[in-house]
């Protein structure tokens, strides 16, 4: 293609003849908005797949924290239950009371295989 008004643009830039530039340019603009339109579109899917994947998360995210407050409630209850077998038990402990043995005298008063009270957590 050499129109004279291709004078000067390089051969590698395609040039119309005069009567269809505009057509050519028109055909431009209609090819670059298409683009831009499945780039838009592109885009916002990808945006819409993030927002999917945040609240999926953010829902898993809930649940593991109702978990936990649920297990420090139940933590909380147990201690509460042990500090109590403990203050029930301290008034009769001999251990207590008396000075301190030697280390063999201690495990043969407190036996771990005879507990003193039994927990309700372990009577299932």
């Amino acid at each position: 293609w050499s129109f004279p008004s291709c004078a000067g643009i390089p051969k590698d830039v395609r040039c119309a003849p005069p009567g269809n530039r505009d057509s050519s340019d028109d055909m431009r603009k209609v090819q670059r908005r298409e683009k831009n339109r499945i780039a838009a579109q592109k885009s916002r899917l990808r945006q819409t797949q993030k927002a999917d994947t945040l609240h999926l998360e953010s829902e898993d995210l809930e649940r593991q924290n109702a978990a936990l407050r649920r297990e420090i409630k139940q933590l909380t209850e147990e201690m509460k239950h042990f500090t109590s077998m403990l203050s029930s038990h301290e008034p009769f402990c001999s251990i207590l009371t008396s000075p301190p043995p030697p280390p063999e005298v201690l495990y043969a008063t407190h036996s771990f295989h005879q507990p003193h009270i039994s927990s309700p957590r372990f009577q299932h």
